[in-house]
Protein backbone atom coordinates (compact mmCIF):
# COMPACT_ATOMS: atom_id res chain seq x y z
CA UNK A 1 0.00 0.00 0.00
CA UNK A 2 1.02 3.54 -0.99
CA UNK A 3 0.19 6.76 1.16
CA UNK A 4 0.94 9.98 0.40
CA UNK A 5 -0.20 11.89 4.00
CA UNK A 6 1.99 12.64 7.12
CA UNK A 7 1.54 10.21 9.54
CA UNK A 8 3.96 9.37 12.78
CA UNK A 9 5.57 6.33 13.75
CA UNK A 10 7.25 5.70 16.87
CA UNK A 11 11.22 5.35 15.97
CA UNK A 12 13.33 6.41 19.09
CA UNK A 13 13.38 4.44 22.58
CA UNK A 14 13.58 6.27 25.64
CA UNK A 15 17.25 4.88 25.76
CA UNK A 16 18.23 6.60 22.55
CA UNK A 17 16.55 9.67 22.96
CA UNK A 18 18.58 9.69 26.71
CA UNK A 19 21.76 9.54 24.94
CA UNK A 20 21.13 11.73 22.25
CA UNK A 21 20.36 14.32 24.54
CA UNK A 22 22.80 13.43 27.17
CA UNK A 23 26.12 13.23 24.67
CA UNK A 24 24.84 16.20 23.41
CA UNK A 25 25.38 18.22 26.31
CA UNK A 26 28.65 16.46 27.77
CA UNK A 27 30.30 17.49 23.86
CA UNK A 28 28.74 21.01 24.44
CA UNK A 29 30.57 20.86 27.61
CA UNK A 30 33.69 19.70 26.90
CA UNK A 31 33.57 22.28 23.73
CA UNK A 32 33.23 24.66 25.88
CA UNK A 33 35.64 24.18 28.38
CA UNK A 34 37.91 22.65 25.40
CA UNK A 35 38.25 26.15 24.41
CA UNK A 36 38.80 27.80 27.71
CA UNK A 37 41.82 25.86 28.29
CA UNK A 38 43.05 26.79 25.11
CA UNK A 39 42.56 30.25 26.15
CA UNK A 40 39.87 31.24 23.35
CA UNK A 41 38.37 33.25 26.35
CA UNK A 42 37.98 33.43 29.65
CA UNK A 43 34.19 31.75 31.47
CA UNK A 44 34.73 29.24 34.40
CA UNK A 45 38.33 29.83 35.41
CA UNK A 46 41.00 27.80 34.41
CA UNK A 47 41.41 25.15 36.64
CA UNK A 48 37.71 24.78 36.79
CA UNK A 49 37.71 24.50 33.28
CA UNK A 50 39.79 21.43 32.94
CA UNK A 51 38.71 19.81 36.08
CA UNK A 52 35.09 19.90 34.36
CA UNK A 53 36.81 19.25 30.75
CA UNK A 54 38.67 15.65 32.15
CA UNK A 55 35.49 15.05 34.79
CA UNK A 56 33.53 15.01 31.76
CA UNK A 57 35.31 13.55 28.88
CA UNK A 58 36.37 10.53 31.43
CA UNK A 59 32.49 10.31 31.92
CA UNK A 60 31.53 10.02 28.18
CA UNK A 61 34.23 7.84 27.89
CA UNK A 62 32.18 5.26 30.25
CA UNK A 63 28.62 5.85 28.82
CA UNK A 64 30.05 5.23 25.40
CA UNK A 65 31.45 2.05 26.19
CA UNK A 66 27.81 1.45 27.52
CA UNK A 67 26.25 2.43 24.45
CA UNK A 68 28.16 0.47 22.16
CA UNK A 69 27.43 -2.50 24.13
CA UNK A 70 23.52 -1.57 23.77
CA UNK A 71 24.23 -0.94 20.08
CA UNK A 72 25.10 -4.71 19.82
CA UNK A 73 22.83 -6.37 22.22
CA UNK A 74 20.60 -4.70 20.39
CA UNK A 75 21.10 -4.99 16.82
CA UNK A 76 20.95 -1.28 16.17
CA UNK A 77 24.35 -2.26 15.23
CA UNK A 78 22.78 -2.84 11.49
CA UNK A 79 21.22 0.65 11.39
CA UNK A 80 24.89 1.90 10.84
CA UNK A 81 25.87 -0.08 8.36
CA UNK A 82 27.01 1.80 5.07
CA UNK A 83 24.38 1.46 1.43
CA UNK A 84 24.90 3.45 -1.44
CA UNK A 85 21.32 2.60 -2.52
CA UNK A 86 20.04 5.91 -3.13
CA UNK A 87 22.97 7.60 -1.90
CA UNK A 88 23.59 9.81 -4.85
CA UNK A 89 19.51 10.95 -4.92
CA UNK A 90 20.43 12.12 -0.93
CA UNK A 91 23.30 14.26 -2.09
CA UNK A 92 21.19 15.73 -4.72
CA UNK A 93 18.41 16.32 -2.28
CA UNK A 94 20.39 18.33 0.15
CA UNK A 95 22.39 20.15 -2.20
CA UNK A 96 19.21 21.03 -4.48
CA UNK A 97 15.90 19.59 -3.79
CA UNK A 98 15.24 20.54 0.02
CA UNK A 99 15.85 23.92 -1.82
CA UNK A 100 12.93 23.84 -4.00
CA UNK A 101 10.55 21.75 -1.53
CA UNK A 102 10.81 18.92 -2.81
CA UNK A 103 10.13 15.33 -0.09
CA UNK A 104 12.78 13.75 0.73
CA UNK A 105 13.88 10.65 -1.41
CA UNK A 106 14.58 8.00 1.58
CA UNK A 107 11.76 8.23 4.53
CA UNK A 108 12.76 6.63 7.72
CA UNK A 109 11.17 3.19 9.30
CA UNK A 110 12.31 1.52 12.07
CA UNK A 111 14.16 -0.73 10.39
CA UNK A 112 16.15 1.96 8.97
CA UNK A 113 16.18 4.75 10.73
CA UNK A 114 19.34 6.66 9.01
CA UNK A 115 19.27 7.37 5.59
CA UNK A 116 22.38 6.81 3.31
CA UNK A 117 24.12 9.71 4.13
CA UNK A 118 23.37 9.86 7.68
CA UNK A 119 24.74 6.24 7.82
CA UNK A 120 28.15 6.97 6.64
CA UNK A 121 28.18 10.09 8.52
CA UNK A 122 27.13 8.68 12.17
CA UNK A 123 29.49 5.34 11.23
CA UNK A 124 32.47 7.63 10.67
CA UNK A 125 31.62 9.62 13.72
CA UNK A 126 31.10 6.82 15.84
CA UNK A 127 33.34 4.41 14.73
CA UNK A 128 36.39 7.01 14.03
CA UNK A 129 36.51 10.96 15.25
CA UNK A 130 35.18 9.75 18.70
CA UNK A 131 37.30 6.51 19.14
CA UNK A 132 40.45 9.14 18.02
CA UNK A 133 38.95 12.27 20.47
CA UNK A 134 38.67 9.85 23.24
CA UNK A 135 42.09 8.56 23.07
CA UNK A 136 43.86 11.09 22.16
CA UNK A 137 41.92 13.03 25.81
CA UNK A 138 43.29 9.97 27.19
CA UNK A 139 46.86 9.69 26.32
CA UNK A 140 46.66 14.01 26.69
CA UNK A 141 45.17 13.31 30.29
CA UNK A 142 48.17 10.77 31.16
CA UNK A 143 50.74 12.22 29.21
CA UNK A 144 53.01 12.66 32.16
CA UNK A 145 52.43 9.36 33.63
CA UNK A 146 52.96 7.55 30.34
CA UNK A 147 55.50 9.23 28.60
CA UNK A 148 57.80 8.95 31.78
CA UNK A 149 57.12 5.21 32.30
CA UNK A 150 58.14 4.81 28.49
CA UNK A 151 60.92 6.66 28.56
CA UNK A 152 60.37 7.99 24.87
CA UNK A 153 60.15 11.09 25.21
CA UNK A 154 57.21 11.66 22.83
CA UNK A 155 56.28 15.31 22.55
CA UNK A 156 52.94 16.51 23.73
CA UNK A 157 51.80 18.65 21.29
CA UNK A 158 50.81 16.01 17.74
CA UNK A 159 48.21 15.09 20.34
CA UNK A 160 47.49 17.94 21.17
CA UNK A 161 46.88 19.18 17.97
CA UNK A 162 45.24 16.35 16.64
CA UNK A 163 42.37 16.41 19.74
CA UNK A 164 41.72 19.94 18.97
CA UNK A 165 41.76 19.47 14.94
CA UNK A 166 38.86 17.11 15.85
CA UNK A 167 37.26 18.87 18.17
CA UNK A 168 36.43 21.40 15.39
CA UNK A 169 35.44 18.30 13.16
CA UNK A 170 32.98 17.55 16.23
CA UNK A 171 32.16 21.24 16.33
CA UNK A 172 31.30 21.52 12.86
CA UNK A 173 29.27 17.97 13.07
CA UNK A 174 27.03 19.61 15.88
CA UNK A 175 26.11 22.93 14.25
CA UNK A 176 25.31 20.83 10.83
CA UNK A 177 23.23 18.76 12.71
CA UNK A 178 21.64 21.63 14.42
CA UNK A 179 20.91 23.26 11.03
CA UNK A 180 19.50 20.18 10.02
CA UNK A 181 16.90 19.27 12.73
CA UNK A 182 15.04 22.33 11.10
CA UNK A 183 14.90 20.57 7.32
CA UNK A 184 11.63 18.13 8.62
CA UNK A 185 7.97 18.55 7.44
CA UNK A 186 7.93 21.48 10.07
CA UNK A 187 10.93 23.75 12.15
CA UNK A 188 10.63 21.52 15.60
CA UNK A 189 9.47 18.00 14.14
CA UNK A 190 12.94 17.05 14.16
CA UNK A 191 13.28 18.39 17.54
CA UNK A 192 9.92 16.90 19.00
CA UNK A 193 10.95 13.55 17.14
CA UNK A 194 13.95 12.92 19.44
CA UNK A 195 12.40 14.16 22.53
CA UNK A 196 8.88 12.09 22.19
CA UNK A 197 9.89 9.35 20.11
CA UNK A 198 7.65 9.59 17.80
CA UNK A 199 8.59 10.94 14.12
CA UNK A 200 6.83 12.49 11.36
CA UNK A 201 7.36 10.79 8.03
CA UNK A 202 5.13 11.03 4.65
CA UNK A 203 3.17 8.20 3.53
CA UNK A 204 4.97 7.69 0.16
CA UNK A 205 6.76 4.37 0.40
CA UNK A 206 4.97 0.78 1.18
CA UNK A 207 4.91 0.70 5.02
CA UNK A 208 4.20 -2.51 7.13
CA UNK A 209 1.22 -2.70 9.41
CA UNK A 210 3.85 -2.91 12.68
CA UNK A 211 5.34 0.44 11.69
CA UNK A 212 2.04 2.05 12.06
CA UNK A 213 1.71 4.50 15.35
CA UNK A 214 -1.23 2.37 16.84
CA UNK A 215 1.48 -0.75 16.45
CA UNK A 216 3.50 1.25 19.21
CA UNK A 217 7.37 -0.16 19.74
CA UNK A 218 9.03 -0.06 23.00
Amino acid sequence: MTHTKIIKIYLYTRFERFWHWLQAIMILFLLITGFEIHGTYTLLGYKTAVFTHNFVGLSWLVLFAFFVFWVFTTGEWRQYIPTTKKLFDVIIYYSFGIFQGKPHPVEKTPGAKHNPLQRLTYLALSALLLPVQMLTGILYYTWNTWNTWSGMGIPLAPVAMIHTFVAFMLLSFLLVHVYMTTTGHSLFSHIAGMITGWEEIYETTPIQEWELPEKRRV
